[in-house]
């Protein structure tokens, strides 16, 4: 390598961040994008040898730190991309510039295709965005989950709403299941605060929500009224300036959270904790300076060339903060200079109890209270800034005054910055680290990775709710685990056995969701019951089920490894190991034919209703294994139990109406078929062959009354009207909507149309009883060698 930073034309002093680049069609010609006092950008035409500055606007290298990069184009030695907030192209060699937006600003990297310089891809805090023109169009960024989030908390709505806030991007909360297929973007709105925010919800009115941002921005958001107004603890703007002068340094993910004790409490917290009960309209400190407060950490921050004051770069700052849910008046904070400070009465007398072990400058990332002990706490903290990539994980059970370190089976650089407990089982931890997710059975003694389908990614924060297990990513957005009961009820004597049928979370009776995904929308909860279970080796069962049951144990659906079709069973999949099947509560639908097209109609069973019930697993028919599970009603409907009965009530007997219905058109069908074959047997008796094609002709017109014959493709029924069966059909989807008890035209329309059926199916009894009979003793007096037609 040879040295050219001292060529003729380049600026002496401090250099600072450089982007170089060079023309692929022209080798000679080199650009540089400097941060230096004489800063900007500078271009050779003679492979470095001279230099000389042909643009210095501030547009192109303004946040030096956070951009400065430069790309010479692929075609064209003359036209030359800046990426900044905004992103610039030159096609005069460098020396001006147009400024242009992608979809999304905060542009960090470009890509040329080399062969077309029309092709192009940006890389922005939004994600990435493909142009086909030149940069004159570019494709949407809403199509990818890469939002980098860096909390996560939920309500307690129905379905509950998972809160985050999005680098570069909005709040936003979103249902965590959707009553459709996906989780769209309908699920989605903005909320409080700001790209950076811990967000809080109002326990008493979720639709009141708390959400900060840096400059100690903090917001209260009423979605009711869409109203919104800032309650900064402090509403000094600190742009600009370093941490040393400000009254409070409130970092860029400052902690807000509600007392569990005192639903008008919420706290915030800067180097001081926070407290207002009148919703920001005032606010109260109740602590001292919980920091190291070391003046050395608080000058402006940036270096000698370019400062970058943001208050992102605030140090000496509470970065955690937790209210116990054993005890009102206990609280924890942890700063980002690595200490732990606890009071038990509410702030007046505060306790420094940071491990003795802890590394000094240890940025403390979360704090979690022990769900099974008022005086323990775990904690995560990280140390990555420093270049130590060594996961730190915490724990004490008496109020800090000891503590133990618990990161064995976590990989070395595996830093941590989340530790959650698993609210049912004690012991049970999760860790989410910058390279995905751990597990630990053992209270943190032991950990194992927890990765299954999750990309690896880092983990910023996690949620436990409704034995949902929620990860925020920095990166990829928010990915759910829909039920970790098998985790809670995972043991050695189940990990030893050959099967086993975990009992299944209760489940709501809802609709949304059938476990399909999308590449432009999230993955909605598969819906239904979700059963969990273990085979260790299916290669020795011949046959596995999982049934469902009433509670007097009539059966309901069964699902099989090797279904059959004929009796309404469902598919089972089945892999060594742990699998997960869901039912979606419905029980067998009315028998269907070949070939049958219906117009908005349904054949499927009803939903049950809400109670108990059991499932069942089967092994080869012998080995079983049984759980019971409740259905509950879904919190939003306003329907009764007895309305609920009463509409499950009138779709079976819809249902089972449907099935004779199509059990006459396949018996027509069937014996149609039976009359043609001894037809064209005995094609010389003419007495024989008028019967038939008379009886035939009979069964037809029955055929046609209750099935319209003509339709071959789904959208037939437009040209050809509908018959009986799928007339009755639409009276099963239309009063399958919501959750209601038939209406009472739904009632009258139900015996009209059965009746015109039973109309139909009584002529129909009567030709098998009577026609085909005489048919068949015509048969037997010709000798002709068939199957005798049977009813």
């Amino acid at each position: 390598w040879t040295n050219i930073s001292q060529n003729e034309g380049l600026p002496g002093g401090a250099w600072g961040i450089s982007g170089v680049t060079v023309s692929s069609v022209n080798p000679n010609r080199v650009w540089l994008l400097l941060e230096n006092k004489k800063g900007g950008v500078y271009r050779s035409d003679d492979a470095g040898k001279t230099w000389s500055l042909i643009n210095k606007e501030r547009k192109l290298r303004q946040r030096a730190w956070y951009y400065t990069r430069i790309y010479a184009d692929t075609q064209d030695e003359n036209t030359v991309y800046v990426m900044n907030v905004q992103y610039h192209r030159s096609k005069d060699g460098g020396k001006t510039y147009e400024t242009f937006n992608a979809p999304h600003g905060d542009h960090h990297d470009l890509w040329i295709a080399p062969e077309d310089n029309q092709r192009m891809i940006i890389g922005d805090d939004g994600g990435g965005q493909v142009s086909f023109d030149g940069g004159e169009n570019w494709s949407t960024y809403l199509n990818q989950p890469t939002a980098q989030f860096y909390r996560v908390t939920t309500d307690d709505s129905f379905p509950y709403r998972i809160y985050g806030a999005q680098q570069d991007n909005s709040t936003i909360r979103i249902k965590h299941r959707a009553s459709g297929t996906f989780v769209g973007e309908s699920s989605w709105e903005r909320t409080a605060g700001g790209e950076s925010a811990h967000i809080a919800p109002d326990p008493d009115n979720n639709e009141i929500v708390y959400g900060g941002s840096y400059d100690g921005f903090l917001t209260r958001v009423n979605h009711e009224t869409d109203e919104i107004r800032a309650v900064n603890v402090w509403p000094d703007n600190p742009m600009g300036h370093g941490a040393e002068g400000m009254k409070y340094r409130f970092q860029w993910n400052f902690p807000i959270f509600f007392s569990p004790h005192n639903k008008k409490r919420i706290y915030t917290a800067s180097n001081h904790l926070h407290v207002s009960e009148d919703e920001g309209q005032s606010w109260e400190i109740i602590s001292p300076d919980l920091t190291r407060n070391d003046p050395t950490k608080l000058g402006s921050s940036g270096g000698p060339i370019t400062q970058d004051n943001t208050s992102v770069e605030y140090y000496c700052t509470i970065f955690a903060a937790v209210a116990s849910y054993h005890e009102e008046g206990v609280l924890w904070t942890g700063s980002d200079d690595g200490l732990i400070h606890l009071t038990k009465d509410e702030g007046k007398n505060w306790q420094n109890v940071t491990p003795p072990n802890l590394p000094e400058w240890t940025m403390i990332n979360s704090l979690e209270i022990d769900p099974f002990n008022k005086g323990g706490l775990y904690v995560a903290g990280t140390r990555y800034k420093l270049g130590d990539f060594t996961p730190y994980l915490y724990k004490t059970e008496d109020y800090g005054q000891t503590w133990k370190k618990i990161t064995n089976g976590i990989a070395k650089e595996d830093f941590t910055r989340v530790v959650r407990a698993d609210p049912k089982r004690k012991g049970l931890l999760y860790a989410g680290t910058e390279n995905g997710m751990y597990v630990s059975f053992d209270t943190g003694s032991s950990w194992q990775p927890l990765q299954m389908n999750l990309p690896i990614v880092p983990i910023t924060d996690l949620a436990v709710k409704d034995n949902n297990l929620i990860a925020a990513t920095q990166g990829r957005s928010f990915w759910i685990i829909d039920d970790v009961s098998p985790l809670q009820q995972l043991n050695s004597t189940v990990a030893s056995s050959p099967f086993h049928l975990f009992k299944p979370l209760d489940a709501y009776r809802m609709g949304g969701g059938n476990g399909r995904t999308s590449r432009t929308a999230g993955t909605n909860h598969p819906g239904g019951v979700l059963v969990n279970f273990y085979v260790q080796d299916t290669t020795k069962s011949d046959t596995i089920t999982i049934s469902f049951h009433e509670p007097d144990g009539d059966l309901i659906k069964l699902f099989s490894t090797h279904a059959d079709k004929k009796e309404n069973e469902g598919k089972l999949a089945v892999t060594p190991g742990f699998n997960t099947m869901n039912w979606n509560m419905k029980y067998n639908g009315a028998k269907k034919f070949d070939g049958m097209i219906l117009w908005w109609a349904t054949t499927e069973g009803p939903m049950a209703t809400p109670g108990n019930y059991t499932v069942k697993m089967r092994i080869n028919g012998e080995k079983e294994t049984t759980q019971t599970f409740n259905l509950l009603k879904d919190p939003r409907s306003s329907a009764s139990q007895s309305d609920l009965q009463a509409q499950f009530d009138f779709l079976l007997r819809v249902r089972d109406k449907l099935s004779e219905t199509h059990e006459g058109i396949i018996n027509i069908r069937k014996a149609k078929a039976q009359i043609n074959d001894v037809l064209s047997k005995s094609d010389s008796n003419e007495a024989l062959t008028q019967l038939g094609k008379e009886i035939i002709e009979e069964m037809e017109t029955i055929e046609k009354a209750l099935y319209q014959t003509k339709n071959e493709s789904r959208q037939d029924p437009l040209n050809f009207p509908i018959r009986l069966n799928n007339k009755l059909g639409h009276l099963a989807s239309l009063s399958g909507i919501g959750d209601f008890k038939p209406t009472d035209s739904a009632l009258a329309f139900y015996e009209e149309v059965t009746g015109k059926i039973d109309e139909q199916l009584s002529q129909l009894n009567k030709i098998f009883e009577n026609r085909i009979a005489a048919f068949n003793q015509k048969v037997r007096e010709v000798d002709i060698d068939a199957v005798k037609l049977t009813n």
